[in-house]
């Protein structure tokens, strides 16, 4: 279909949002609602969320792009913190004596949710889901949904990754994004179902710890959870228990399951998954069933060596920033995800750092299923304050908990680069939110290493990152060449550790490096070091990437980048992913060939 404001093609985003906690029954709310700036901010005031009297909006955008990009119909990047939509629905028949949820995968940074006039939600965070239960404000004769988001696009201290607070980009910051940006869908729930759930490997033990959070415990009459694994066509372990409490942990035996064998762990040369069923049973009936996967895979530090699967594995990694031309923080479709993911690995990497980014839940389907590493980074705020403690805090907390079941996931980042910290060596407060964010990511994962800050001025960390963009492949080799040489460098005039905290045997991986700038036109962008043609290029390439092989210290490497984002070219595809030199080329140089 066209979009009459803009002349280019409308993408519906129809996929199933949640790929990891499947019902079957949903529906979806993507597509065209009304739209309404509202910069003079009186739209609560004037009671713009009532159905009685609709306040006209003077514009139509497709739902899930935001405003700022050429997919939502309006292409406006300009200054706009407050924004209004509203849409109608109806809740199918079938659905009667079932509880509504309403569901948004993000809003950024602030929603607030009406249905049919009342108040149904509030949330603040800008790249993590929330739901509502809309059951009691519906109506048999047609409803409606309003939202209003608010920004603060001048703001610092907001946690933003690259949203620039300025209104044009330049130099590392990129278009903003303001209101809806990931997909909003509706499911019919029993009064009992299951809320979460958290899938736990143990590749030791052969076995998986399954945490069951259910609501509308205690319900009347008897509960009892019914497990189902499988993989492919074989049906692997079931398991049934009574519920004693609205959060369970249960541990299932896999006995098909060997460290060699019939080589069932995830890797990302071997992506294998298993299919769980979850059904919630009350007084022997079935009243909700959840589709969900994962992966037998372990990360750890062993003697020293960052391993998979018991074993030392060299991560080879690339910055992948999530941004698309005319979606912005939003891909046009779910085959852009996909794609995404397979010219990683056709490149030779094995994983992503998702860069200033919590990605889109179909992305790390797609890691899943195909095999590729990620390490979960959050979008960080610039400058520091109590308020932004505040809002991090609790948005890290939601990202940890949506994204912990992914098997992709290996890696958790919660600062990059003293962003939002930016006086950590020297102020006592900073280096204290650093260590809180460390710690309080431990207790709610314990299975997967967290990273200090990445990049420098660490403090107590599981590795070592480093962020060097030397260009000089004789430096690099030297640097790279003892860990007391790897962490007494300073890139960037930047010490590696601060707050009395120093070198304690880590992995040590260099998580950014390259960036080098190259177009097949005219060099006219920004980059950390420029390639004259594509020869060149290539060239620039080896001398920074051997020197990761060669080094008897490093136990990985992330790439800057993996395409070109607005104004910054340093990509190894444009920002149309169209490859800057043949792929099997990049491929050899990134495995060290």
């Amino acid at each position: 279909m066209k979009n009459t404001e803009a002349n280019h093609t409308v993408y519906p985003r129809a996929e199933y949002p949640r790929p990891q906690f499947v019902r079957k029954a949903w529906q979806c709310l993507n597509g065209e609602w009304e739209f309404q700036f509202d910069d003079a901010g009186v739209g609560e005031k004037e009671y713009w969320y009532q159905t009685e009297k609709r306040v006209p909006f003077s514009h139509k955008i497709n739902v899930p792009f935001a405003f700022q990009s050429k997919l939502s119909g309006i292409g406006d990047p300009s200054f706009h913190d407050v924004v209004w939509y509203r849409r109608s629905f109806e809740v199918p028949a079938d659905w009667k004596n079932k509880r509504i949820i309403l569901h948004f995968g993000a809003v950024d940074y602030i929603a607030k949710v009406w249905v049919n006039g009342q108040l149904a939600a509030v949330h603040e965070g800008g790249h993590t889901p929330f739901q509502a239960d809309i059951t009691s404000l519906l109506r048999e004769d047609g409803n409606t949904v309003v939202v209003r988001a608010e920004d603060f696009s001048r703001d610092v201290t907001l946690p933003r990754g690259k949203q620039y607070w300025r209104e044009k980009s330049e130099s590392i910051f990129y278009t903003r994004t303001t209101g809806i940006w990931q997909s909003v869908w509706l499911e019919p729930v029993s009064p009992a179902h299951l809320r979460k759930v958290m899938i736990t490997p143990d590749i030791d033990r052969n076995e998986i710890r399954i945490r069951t959070f259910v609501e509308g415990y205690p319900a009347s009459g008897d509960l009892k959870v019914q497990v189902t694994v499988t993989f492919g066509n074989d049906r692997i372990a079931e398991d049934q228990y009574s519920l004693r409490s609205s959060e369970q942990l249960r541990a299932i035996g896999l006995g098909d399951f060997t460290d060699h064998g019939q080589g069932r762990l995830w890797s990302p040369e071997h992506p294998n998954l298993y299919d769980v069923e979850f059904r919630l049973i009350q007084d022997g009936e079935v009243v909700d069933e959840v589709q969900s996967y994962f992966g037998m895979r372990k990360v750890s530090i062993e003697d020293g060596k960052l391993c998979l699967n018991n074993r030392p594995y060299f991560q080879r990694l690339v910055l992948d920033q999530g941004y698309f031309p005319e979606g912005i923080l939003t891909a046009p479709t779910d085959e852009a995800l996909k794609r995404d993911v397979e010219l990683t690995k056709e490149m030779g990497f094995n994983g992503v750092r998702k860069h200033q980014k919590t990605e889109d839940p179909r992305f790390l389907y797609w890691c899943d299923r195909l095999g590729l590493l990620v390490w979960g980074e959050a979008a960080n705020a610039y400058e520091y304050s109590e308020e932004y403690v505040r809002r991090f805090t609790r948005e890290w907390q939601e990202i940890v908990e949506r994204d912990y079941n992914h098997p992709s996931i290996v890696t958790w980042v919660p600062l990059n680069e003293s962003w939002g910290v930016p006086n950590v060596q020297i102020d006592v407060r900073q280096q204290q939110h650093g260590l809180a964010m460390y710690h309080l990511t431990k207790s709610l994962d314990d299975t997967r290493p967290v990273v200090y800050n990445d990049g420098w001025e660490h403090m107590t960390t599981d590795l070592v990152t480093i962020h060097d963009y030397e260009s000089r492949q004789e430096v690099l080799e030297q640097r790279y060449q003892t860990a007391e040489s790897a962490v007494e460098a300073m890139p960037a005039n930047r010490r590696i550790f601060v707050g009395g905290a120093s070198y304690q045997g880590q992995p040590i991986l260099v998580s950014e490096f390259g960036g080098i700038a190259f177009k097949k036109s005219e060099w006219d962008g920004w980059g950390y070091s420029g390639a004259e043609n594509e020869e060149d290029f290539l060239i620039r390439l080896k001398a920074v990437v051997d020197p990761m092989f060669s080094s008897p210290v490093i136990q990985g490497y992330c790439y800057t980048q993996l395409t070109d984002v607005e104004q910054e070219i340093n990509g190894l595809l444009t920002y149309d992913r169209e490859p800057k030199a043949p792929l099997e080329a990049i491929r050899s140089i990134m495995m060290g060939r």
